[in-house]
């Protein structure tokens, strides 16, 4: 009997799982080294490689190994570094001064890395918890995070980034009009090519813990975040916040965090079509590697699955913690 189009025997879909060759010409989605940013923390002293004890194989820098740590990147092909500072306890108060501070410890980070590999795109962190004494994002009154005050603090804040030699800023408060108010401000100063990353749809998850500890904001945050990061039931408001902060001037925006989020990347890769990328945040890697370490999963190839889930759902990159394995593996392949 002649078998319809479309049905099995005519349509076998294993023809082409049958070799490497095969399988290679008809994958749909690849992983390259361009599409990685490497997180990097950042602390004062000198020579000093601090283990992050929630999250294996991450370490707070002084700035000089953080400037051989982007050296190291831009050997291995990896566009671009986000820097995230570890603020001394007794510069951490209320009214969070350090955070526009020109020489506090991420800008005088950032210009070290621009003096020793200038090739280097350097994304930034504009939130006020590493500074904050109570550990929030925002300014506190009264138990209340304010958000028009910390805006005017957030727009500070960039200025300064973008001084020191930042080429991507990256708001992760989620307070409203932050977006808006950082682009004109940045073109009023003559900082036009900075681009801005939106955390547009960020969620308030408990994955974030290991990063929290690694800021050192976890011990200091007084109550939580859910009056301005986003409930995790809700998918038609990131839709919302996307298009607000494209409209406002971001250039990128961000789903955080990633893989529990990936309907959201798809979403708003194919509703609005701008570049879009996930934050594989600090719970995913330690999650990942706390299994590998325990032998109940194999972490290389673990690793490489889930940040191709993230291409497969529409990123155009991912900021990840495995950013240097990452590349060294693609870099033996090719």
């Amino acid at each position: 009997m002649r078998p319809t189009i479309g049905q099995y025997p005519a349509t076998r879909f294993r023809r082409l799982r049958k070799s490497d060759a095969l399988r290679r010409l008809s994958q749909e989605n690849a992983l390259s080294v361009n599409d990685l940013i490497w997180p990097i923390f950042v602390r004062e002293g000198e020579n000093i490689s601090e283990p992050v004890s929630s999250m294996p194989g991450v370490s707070r820098l002084s700035v000089n190994l953080v400037v051989k740590a982007a050296e190291e990147a831009a050997e291995l092909g990896i566009p671009a570094i986000c820097i995230f500072p570890y603020t001394d306890p007794d510069k951490r108060t209320e009214d969070c001064a350090e955070a526009w501070n020109p020489d506090n410890i991420a800008n005088r980070a950032i210009r070290a890395v621009k003096a020793a590999v200038p090739e280097m795109a350097i994304m930034t962190d504009v939130a006020l918890d590493p500074y904050n004494a109570n550990g929030h994002d925002g300014f506190v009154q009264d138990g209340i995070i304010v958000n028009d005050e910390t805006v005017e603090a957030l727009v500070k804040m960039t200025l300064a980034q973008a001084d020191a030699g930042a080429d991507i800023i990256g708001p992760s408060d989620m307070m409203d009009g932050r977006i808006g108010a950082m682009r004109l401000a940045l073109e009023m100063s003559g900082h036009k090519d900075v681009a801005i990353l939106s955390y547009a749809a960020k969620y308030a998850s408990a994955f974030y813990g290991p990063f929290r500890d690694a800021v050192g904001a976890g011990s200091r945050l007084v109550g939580d975040k859910k009056t301005y990061q986003m409930n995790p039931a809700n998918a038609d408001e990131a839709m919302r916040l996307i298009e607000r902060d494209l409209t406002e001037g971001a250039d990128m925006v961000m789903v955080k965090p990633g893989l529990p989020y990936l309907d959201i990347c798809r979403r708003a890769k194919d509703t609005f079509g701008a570049p879009t990328y996930a934050y594989q945040v600090s719970g995913e890697y330690a999650m990942i590697m706390a299994a590998a370490e325990n032998g109940w999963i194999d972490g290389e190839k673990i690793m490489l699955e889930s940040l191709m889930a993230f291409r497969r759902a529409g990123c155009d990159g991912v900021l990840t913690y495995f950013a240097p394995r990452v590349a060294r593996i693609l870099q033996d392949k090719a």
